[in-house]
């Protein structure tokens, strides 16, 4: 749910406010924020995930119109959206697009087979000499940077998304070690047991605190995406790391349905590499603080 409305608002919605025109804006997004119209956003590459900037989708001008071809994967609510906001290269820079459902050469098929983010709806788009008209272009993109933008108001979500997780996690893993019984007492008064719950508290805390930080800078237009970059990167990281220790603490039961903790752990599996690695959030922190670029 989280990622859909993710999705939904800071990928498809945030693109349409800030790089569209009046039209655009007056004919989507009312309809999007009442939830009669669903989106999703087409980024991703088979072979370019962290690189973007290397994308293979190309838009050529063709008359009033423009013509794509390429792939996306890796695309959340990609069969069920009514219109997609697509990146490509054209001969002036990346562009964005709005490409609607049914439009000819335009194909969304759904991803199954899944082990993480199961209720969610992943899909691949292909188009093959899809014909968008000019009307169709969001007028106001400024390249590679405008997806980015997007990526960022994405992340901040996710850095929030992840302390629910990890807030479940804690929480049941609370309950579980209260009720479970061993050698005559709840296994909440063994102190290995407290331990792994302090310590899941005291990072869930200092999670909260991070994000609640970082929106109080967005709120005051202060926010920059390296601070966005280090959210998404150490509350995803540290909420892995509760999922994993709850489910120590509920040992067989961990890995049921009933619990919930697997759920969240195989979650946060993807969570942990989409919308910028945890390797490349890293990085661009490493860039941040000595000026000195590790990506090529």
């Amino acid at each position: 749910m989280r990622s859909f409305m993710s999705v939904q608002s800071s990928l498809c919605m945030y693109p349409i406010y800030t790089f569209g025109s009046e039209e655009q804006k007056k004919y989507w997004l009312p309809e999007m924020a009442a939830g009669r119209r669903i989106g999703c956003f087409g980024l991703t590459e088979a072979d370019h995930g962290s690189d973007p900037a290397n994308m293979k989708t190309r838009a050529r001008r063709d008359g009033a119109d423009w013509i794509i071809n390429g792939s996306k994967l890796w695309i959340t609510n990609g069969n069920i959206a009514d219109i997609a906001i697509v990146w490509a290269r054209t001969d002036e820079g990346i562009n964005g697009f709005l490409v609607e459902k049914g439009t000819k050469g335009f194909e969304a098929v759904r991803i199954e087979k899944k082990l993480s983010l199961r209720a969610s709806v992943t899909s691949g788009l292909t188009f093959d000499d899809a014909r968008i008209p000019e009307s169709q272009r969001l007028p106001h993109t400024i390249g590679l940077k405008s997806p980015l933008m997007c990526l960022s108001e994405a992340r901040y979500g996710i850095s929030w998304g992840a302390i629910g997780a990890a807030m479940d996690c804690y929480d049941r893993a609370l309950r579980y070690a209260k009720q479970r019984i061993q050698y005559d007492k709840s296994i909440a008064a063994f102190q290995m047991t407290q331990e792994k719950l302090v310590k899941m508290l005291v990072e869930i805390s200092k999670m909260q605190l991070l994000s609640m930080r970082l929106g109080r800078l967005k709120d005051e237009g202060k926010c920059r995406f390296q601070q966005i970059s280090l959210a998404k990167m150490n509350n995803v990281s540290e909420a892995l790391k509760i999922a994993r220790s709850a489910r120590s603490i509920l040992g067989a039961y961990g890995i049921s349905l009933e619990y919930g903790i697997m759920r969240h752990m195989c979650n946060l599996e993807s969570v942990y590499t989409y919308e910028g690695t945890h390797e490349v959030h890293t990085l661009i922190l490493g860039k941040d603080i000595t000026g000195l670029s590790a990506f090529n």
